[in-house]
């Protein structure tokens, strides 16, 4: 009997499938490469939203190939921050914002939760200025579409509705993968490119240098930090599983990072004029190879699911962090009754981004201009991420070796330079001394 039960297995596997010996092991291979992923890629590729699509099409069409090589590093610091940020969720089974809570005095966790939710509301205002973005491309006037869809998506959150809009906001915003082939298409110089993202190609100014940290303000952004935390805490991916965590978190970073390259050769390639983008449907020029006379909208109907699941996203991430921080109730399926703390700042996110995104103005430089003032804060929240990583208490043998903590630091410290710099800048500028 023993014998049969073991040998049922084989016999049954030995049925015909269609498929070679080899063709079943590259399927069980691609099942359990699927089964991988998961909120590292997720969070990775939400930098991929419409401040970050602005800002790697405002890139390419300025400066040419010229910010690759600062991409290629910008790379590695996500990488560097995704991993620790999944190890903590890991190994402490709790997301940033109870971690720091715990692991800091009052005021100092204060300021950090001061830090992500200033850079949320930046990010909130980008992703209702791109919905008014795409919505022009198809026709409608932002002060119809704002409204419109800050109203929606708060009814849609709200009433327990938006894990289904979620599905259509995701389709609509995989329009985006059309930018690596519009990049082959485009027939761009390859020979420059590729010199330019292996060796620094930099300019010596000062909107350089408020791209660049635009650059990494929308590609390093806080909120994707807290989330991928909190997920893997949430979806209980203890030490025995992160090896499988930290492949999805990786790899997920890694891919995000080359949608963004993609993105920025084919806008250099499409837009020879190199100067700032004036509008949205001069940046959907470059997906033109692709879509032809249909860019425009393509890149519309992207614009619009990549913002308004962001939009809905982004300020229900600090509604949870601010709430949990101060121990009151944090649901979405709780009235306003239970939960006036959480649904009240969710409303007035909403609310404010929406306000501001219907100001008078290049809609374009606003969505840069969110994702500068995130770069200049995100420093000071990953230096909360890397003390933490670096703690034995909290992460015990997992926490940083020597070698990860060295490059982590400095990737910090560089981060925080560029930033301190664009800061100290824009300071001198207001007294005219820039």
């Amino acid at each position: 009997m023993e014998s049969t039960t073991r040998t049922a297995p084989a016999a049954e596997d030995a049925r015909p499938t269609g498929l070679p010996p080899t063709g079943r092991r590259w399927r069980r291979r691609l099942v359990a490469a699927l089964a991988i992923a998961g909120p590292g890629l997720i969070a990775a590729n939400a930098g991929n939203d419409a401040g970050g699509i602005a800002t790697y099409a405002s890139a390419g069409a300025q400066f040419g190939y010229r910010t690759l090589f600062f991409m290629l590093l910008v790379t590695v610091g996500l990488v560097l921050v995704q991993e620790m940020c999944a190890r903590l969720g890991a190994y402490t089974g709790v997301g940033l914002g109870a971690l720091i809570r715990e692991q800091f005095s009052i005021r100092v966790s204060a300021f950090a939760l001061l830090c992500f939710a200033i850079a949320n509301i930046g990010l909130v205002v980008s992703e209702f200025a791109g919905i008014a973005a795409g919505m022009q491309l198809l026709g409608v006037s932002r002060y119809i579409s704002v409204p419109i869809a800050a109203a929606a998506i708060w009814g849609l959150v709200i009433f327990g509705s938006y894990r289904y809009a979620e599905k259509i906001f995701l389709v609509l915003s995989m329009a985006f993968l059309a930018y690596p082939i519009a990049a082959i298409l485009a027939h761009p110089d390859w020979a420059e490119a590729g010199a330019q993202l292996a060796l620094p190609h930099f300019v010596a100014s000062k909107d350089f240098l408020l791209l660049g940290v635009a650059l990494i303000g929308t590609t390093i952004t806080p909120y994707m930090q807290f989330y991928v935390a909190a997920a893997v805490a949430d979806r209980g991916i203890g030490p025995a599983d992160y090896p499988r965590e930290r492949v999805d978190t990786v790899v997920g970073s890694i891919f995000a990072d080359v949608i963004s390259i993609f993105i920025i050769i084919a806008t250099a390639a499409a837009i020879t004029t190199r100067a700032p983008l004036d509008s949205a449907a001069q940046a959907a020029t470059a997906l033109e190879p692709v879509a032809g006379r249909f860019a425009g909208q393509l890149f519309g109907l992207g614009l619009l699911g990549a913002s308004a699941l962001a939009a809905a996203v982004v300020p229900l991430s600090t509604s949870y962090a601010v709430a949990e921080a101060v121990g009151v109730e944090s649901s979405v399926s709780r009235s306003f009754r239970q939960a006036p703390l959480f649904l009240g700042l969710f409303t007035g996110q909403i609310v404010l981004g929406a306000a501001i995104a219907l100001i008078p103005g290049n809609l374009i430089e606003l969505l840069v201009q969110a994702q500068v003032l995130n770069g200049i804060i995100t420093p000071i929240l990953l230096a909360y991420v890397l003390i933490l990583a670096n703690r034995r208490s909290v992460l015990g043998n997992a926490a940083n070796g020597p070698v990860f903590r060295a490059i982590a630091t400095a990737c910090v410290v560089v981060v925080a330079a560029l930033s301190a710099t664009v800061l100290v800048q824009t300071i001198l500028g207001w007294f005219g001394l820039g």
